[in-house]
């Protein structure tokens, strides 16, 4: 009579990562590949992989997730809000705009030009999302980003002066490949916030590219400034091939109330009847 088999069934798979390979990968900074590997190998038989295929498969995943973390540090270093992306955008119906100029400017031809870009548009638009978005797409693209509000940065160099790091600090914006000033001219800028306007604009012409929004145009920036002549010079280099994308619309922050922002014709119109 045969006897029952006494031999132990496995209760499941085996865990691919032994305790020692998981050492083995700590110890070179690979722990990463754990979390793929047991996928992979299933793959690398499924495909019949050669040992260098399988190998190329495994550094060309390590590769993009060390990739991943980078951006996703520089992009945090950079000022970007991680959620403000290109494919995040809210493309509403109701909003009216040039899409085929956003499509173009996700290329970045604007920024390996040393172009300006300006996005103008009343609030809440997605001036903001869009800015930040180009700025992530840059940072994939290995360029080096800054983002800031316009009164963020001017209060900064406005510290800068007083321990006497000026200079280094305007060295760094004018060095930066993107950089990108939010809500320009919301508010006046007084003489020492004008002069900094003006030497960030000359340092930056046709070298580096300088992303701006703003819900007043151009034209209005000038009654905002405290010196017009260094006001007019600064604008006139900003603008000279910059590509302006008009964003008009109710704000993403009413469109479930029924409540309309006002254009920028309209918002321009109040102004002035004040």
């Amino acid at each position: 009579m045969n006897q029952p088999s006494t031999a132990t069934i496995p209760a499941g798979p085996v865990d691919p990562v032994s305790t020692d390979l998981s050492r083995i990968l700590r110890a070179l900074k690979l722990s990463g590949l754990k979390d793929t590997l047991p996928e992979r190998l299933v793959l690398a038989r499924q495909q019949k992989m050669g040992h260098a295929a399988f190998l190329e498969l495994l550094l060309a995943d390590e590769l993009s997730r060390r990739d991943s973390r980078s951006a996703t540090l520089r992009a945090a270093r950079a000022g970007l809000d991680a959620s403000m992306r290109l494919e995040s955008w809210d493309d509403a119906e109701d909003l009216s705009y040039d899409r085929m100029l956003l499509s173009d400017l996700s290329t970045l031809a604007f920024a390996e030009a040393g172009h300006s870009v300006l996005l103008l548009g009343p609030v809440g638009v997605g001036k903001t999302h869009l800015a930040t978005a180009l700025g992530h797409a840059g940072i994939r693209r290995r360029m080096s980003v800054h983002f800031t509000r316009a009164d963020k940065l001017f209060t900064r160099l406005r510290a800068a002066r007083l321990d006497n790091s000026l200079e280094a600090e305007m060295r760094r914006i004018a060095a930066v490949d993107m950089l990108i000033v939010d809500d320009f001219a919301i508010k006046a800028l007084d003489a020492t916030e004008t002069n900094d306007f003006y030497e960030i604009v000359v340092e930056r012409h046709r070298r580096k590219s300088t992303i701006i929004s703003s819900n007043r145009e151009p034209a209005e920036w000038m009654a905002m400034t405290a010196d017009t002549l260094l006001a007019q010079s600064a604008i006139d280099r900003l603008t000279q091939g910059a590509h302006t994308l008009v964003i008009e619309g109710p704000s993403w922050r009413q469109r479930n109330t029924g409540n309309q922002r006002p254009t920028l014709d309209e918002n321009k119109e109040t102004r002035n009847a004040k």
